[in-house]
């Protein structure tokens, strides 16, 4: 047997005394210059965090749902011509507010899933379904800095479903996301009614972002508005709102 060096005890003394990382490390939290990491992170995601205004708005004869069209990365105006709603299955759409690259991750994954079941059951998935979906790869952490609106029709009539970053869901006849919701949430707290027809739901969208648009830094140039019905998708864009109001 090879009799160990005084250097080779030393090192298998300190294993035995835990002065050596653990040879399946290193554990959360234990990479070198974590604070530092984390502050930089912190930095990053100030300067790439986006603000919107988003808002949904269930009917009898099915959903309306508007976006403003400008995207912001910190003080900057990114772009002038985004559109944030997108349809995600043959009778529903997805309003994105946070981070872009995670959105269109998300919009990627939703619509593949949706066609993948079609495709296995023979049938379109339900808005029930398609929400806990959502829901689910919220929550998985996977789409960080996403706070969606998802709207649609079923069987079972018009939907309008809220979801936060962390995958909470609620279902609303009226729903709001983005810098610029106050603003528009005051407007629909106002106008909305059971019995909108689709030209009213319309109007009634418009004038909620033309409020956000007003006050909101980060909301602005124009509105992309979807229709949504058991028929499908209409998504149009706008860049004045009087021709919706």
């Amino acid at each position: 047997m090879r009799t160990p060096t005084n250097q080779d005890f030393s090192r298998t003394q300190d294993r035995l005394d835990g002065n050596d990382r653990p040879v399946f490390g290193p554990e959360i939290g234990e990479f070198t210059n974590t604070d530092e990491r984390l502050a930089a992170a912190g930095d990053e995601d100030k300067e790439l965090k986006t603000g919107t205004t988003t808002v949904g708005l269930s009917t009898e004869h099915g959903v309306v749902m508007a976006t403003d069209m400008r995207a912001s990365a910190g003080r900057m105006v990114s772009s002038k011509d985004v559109q944030k709603v997108e349809q995600i299955h043959p009778t529903g759409a997805l309003t994105i507010a946070g981070s872009v690259s995670a959105a269109q991750s998300l919009i990627r994954s939703l619509r593949s899933e949706t066609s993948l079941y079609e495709t296995r059951r023979g049938k379109d998935m339900s808005m029930e379904a398609l929400s806990t979906l959502t829901s689910n790869f919220l929550r998985s952490g996977a789409f960080l800095i996403v706070s969606p609106l998802l709207g649609g029709v079923d069987e079972d009539g018009a939907h309008v479903y809220s979801l936060d970053p962390l995958g909470g869901m609620m279902e609303e006849d009226y729903a709001v996301s983005g810098s610029g919701s106050q603003y528009a949430l005051g407007v629909l707290e106002q106008e909305y009614e059971n019995d909108l027809t689709m030209d009213e739901a319309k109007s009634v969208a418009a004038h909620a972002i033309q409020s956000a648009v007003e006050r909101d830094l980060a909301s602005g140039n124009g509105i992309n508005v979807a229709v949504v019905t058991d028929e499908g998708v209409d998504i149009t864009k706008h860049k004045e709102f009087e021709s919706l109001l």
